[in-house]
């Protein structure tokens, strides 16, 4: 099976959260995508916009739980409640573990898709919707949107396509030279986009525009931007 890096392996079109990629997890998501940290410091000074005395928060997609943790801690005086839910079993245990202790955050293995969504003050999708299919994304949108509290917000990272294919070429090229930078070697770089193959499948700033107007959201601006990745936050 093709080395993606950081030990992990994937076949075309196949890739997983599952196994050698959940334990490795964090470090490959650190290298392969820009600004990952600053990403997540920048949904915890936003969550102090909207997380208030016994809020609740939704870290949907959370992986290993590590900015599940660092939301819990950094609101734990006020009693807010996190809920940390990811798909992938094995990516629930590393999330349990990382976030035991913090009586105010809880791991669950669900499906965004299908699973019972309290009303929420705080909903954080960190490079989360891209993976899900474009026929059933409009409909996680949907979700969301019903199960946030008037006021309350959505906080979304994505990686995005560019409009024109003058732009996206060159955002590929950087991105390449990003992850060579990092380490990677063409062959470890062709074989995780060849893994990523109808698994991951990014949209437009407009195309992601377009799904939260459609959710209903109306109040929508860009809070990050780098190259390729893009943050949103949306306040119902």
């Amino acid at each position: 099976m093709p080395k993606v890096g950081d030990v992990i392996h994937a076949e075309n079109a196949n890739w997983r959260f599952s196994g050698d990629t959940s334990l490795n997890f964090d470090g490959h998501a650190q290298k392969s995508i820009p600004l990952y940290a600053h990403g997540h410091d920048l949904v915890l000074k936003l969550s102090d916009f909207f997380l208030h005395d016994k809020g609740l928060c939704y870290d949907l997609g959370c992986s290993t739980g590590q900015l599940s943790r660092a939301l819990g801690e950094r609101h734990q005086s006020k009693s807010v409640r996190v809920i940390a839910i990811d798909s992938e079993a094995d990516m629930v245990r590393q999330a349990t573990n990382r976030c035991a202790g913090l009586t105010d955050v809880s791991v669950r293995h669900d499906d965004l898709l299908t699973c019972e969504l309290a009303a929420a003050d705080l909903i954080v999708c960190y490079y989360t919707l891209q993976f899900i299919s474009p026929a059933e994304r409009q409909h996680a949108f949907d979700r969301i949107y019903r199960a946030l509290k008037w006021g309350g917000a959505l906080v979304m990272f994505e990686k995005v396509r560019h409009p024109d294919a003058r732009f996206q070429d060159i955002a590929t090229s950087m991105y390449t030279d990003f992850k060579l930078e990092q380490g990677y070697t063409g062959d470890e770089i062709v074989a995780k986009a060849r893994s990523l193959k109808g698994v991951l499948e990014p949209f437009s700033t407009a195309g992601n525009m377009g799904l939260l107007e459609r959710a209903g959201f109306v109040d929508v601006t860009t809070i990050f931007k780098y190259v390729c990745f893009e943050g949103f936050l949306a306040v119902k």
